[in-house]
């Protein structure tokens, strides 16, 4: 039953009344009149909101008191900020993709606390080039002949394309058009970049004759994208990346592949099959390959292009590299994060995103044990905790028809839906994001850490304080 917005008025108190209360003014040494009043006035209109629902939300001044600091808490909070990932997706985009590993942390702050050799060769004591910090390694690490790194892989693509085929034709497989994240397409870029997109094949099948048909004078390259976030299955065929060299060699024309997620380790043997290597491309005899540095790689985001010395020189010298060239911060953790795949060990265990896809289950049930055991004791009654399992997914457009069998803590919350307790662990600091499956609120273990665990429990705590 609602109730009369009189009524509502007379039982909700008047703003300047909830300003003097002690609690209130207190908040006062942290935040401005401007910034306490707003608070205020928020949570008074969320309770009034309520009562005027026929619900029956706690008034007490201490429980008002409470709200307008969480509120005020939120409102000054960093708008980017750090959240626990409970949903299973291990490279997710909306989450900010692959976070660093350990290795990238001292990396950034001696790069960002100071000044650095970015553009300054030590040795010649004159201006140097910013790319030199990671092209010898990615030519080791992938055994390309040159290397260099942008802000992303649609600004790789952009650029090889602009600086390769401005003006003329990219043959390119009609199934090969790809719509990755935000609605940016293969065409959308090619047209920019000033190249001629010519099509080839049909969207499930395509051989080497109609590559080979589609040349003219005009033709500056053959394109292979990477098909990253979709799989077409039954009557399909394409032309391999080396079928594809063979064809440009024997027309004198380059071959260029968008890996998209770009992967330096085979992960077939930890059940990820499917996904070929930078490396294979580059064996197979690519002229060039573009891929993402903040995917299956693990690092920061990036566009990283290598291939043949010529062809990449030519790229460095092209004007559009200087508006998408990376800055330094994204240098050095890249830098620390490529170090790393020196020793492949070390990378599948210190690069987050490596050692979450490959945790096996026996490590998962392990962690699951352990953290139910402690959040037992860290939590109320009111809370269950309840094993289940599930799948996790790669995420970032990588292995679009892989589910990583994992397991779940399935989290319930006396006089609260699933809905509202994703809702308010959403708001909690830092924020916890899960996911539901069947009506009911789920963590995956496989992208929870349990240095994470403290942080979780109070989040858990805030969720259930900061009720109506």
């Amino acid at each position: 039953m609602s109730i009369p917005p009189d009524d509502i008025r007379r039982l909700t108190p008047k703003m300047d009344k909830v300003l003097a209360w002690p609690a209130v003014a207190a908040l006062a040494a942290s935040a401005s009149h401007a910034e306490l009043r707003e608070a205020v006035r928020c949570v008074l209109d969320q309770l009034r909101c309520a009562l005027s629902s026929g619900e029956q939300p706690d008034l007490s001044p201490p429980r008002i008191s409470s709200l307008v600091a969480n509120h005020l808490q939120q409102a000054q909070a960093p708008s980017l900020r750090r959240v626990i990932n409970g949903s299973g997706i291990v490279i997710h985009t909306n989450l900010g993709r692959s976070p660093l590993p350990k290795a990238a942390e001292q990396a950034l702050k001696e790069t960002a606390w100071g000044y650095s050799n970015l553009e300054f060769d030590l040795q010649r004591g004159e201006r140097g080039e910013r790319y030199v910090h990671v092209e010898q390694l990615l030519c080791e690490l992938t055994g390309a002949e040159a290397a260099l790194a942008v802000n992303n892989n649609a600004a790789a693509v952009m650029l090889a394309l602009s600086g390769l085929a401005n003006g003329r034709e990219v043959i390119v497989s009609r199934g090969e058009l790809v719509e990755i994240g935000g609605s940016f397409r293969i065409p959308d870029v090619m047209r920019q970049s000033g190249a001629t997109l010519v099509e080839v094949g049909t969207t499930n099948r395509t051989n080497p004759n109609d590559y080979r048909a589609a040349v003219t004078e005009q033709t500056a390259l053959l394109l292979k994208v990477h098909t990253s976030n979709f799989v077409v299955v039954g009557f399909t065929a394409e032309v391999a990346t080396p079928g594809m060299v063979h064809i440009g060699r024997a027309l004198g024309i380059p071959t260029m592949v968008d890996a998209g997620s770009g992967c330096l380790i085979d992960l077939a043997r930890f059940g990820i099959p499917g996904e070929s290597t930078v490396q294979d491309y580059i064996k197979a005899g690519a002229d060039l390959v573009t891929f993402s540095g903040d995917k299956l790689l693990g690092g920061p985001q990036a566009g990283l292009i290598v291939g043949s010395k010529a062809i990449v020189k030519q790229l460095k010298r092209h004007p559009l590299l200087r508006a998408l060239r990376i800055d330094k911060l994204t240098l050095a953790a890249l830098e620390a994060t490529l170090r790393l795949y020196r020793d492949e060990r070390r990378a599948l265990a210190e690069i987050p995103t490596l050692r979450m896809l490959t945790t096996t289950l026996d490590e998962l049930d392990g962690r699951r044990r352990r953290m139910l055991r402690r959040l037992r004791r860290m939590l109320p009654a009111s809370i269950t905790l309840a094993a289940a399992e599930g799948t996790s997914s790669p995420g970032g457009g990588s292995f679009p028809l892989l589910q990583l069998p994992t397991r779940l803590i399935e989290l319930s919350v006396s006089g609260l839906s699933a809905n509202s307790l994703e809702t308010a662990l959403r708001a909690t600091d830092p924020p916890v994001v899960g996911r539901i499956q069947r009506d009911r609120f789920m963590l995956d273990l496989r992208t929870l850490n349990e240095a994470d665990l403290p942080l979780l429990a109070a989040a858990l705590l805030q969720a259930l304080e900061h009720q109506p």
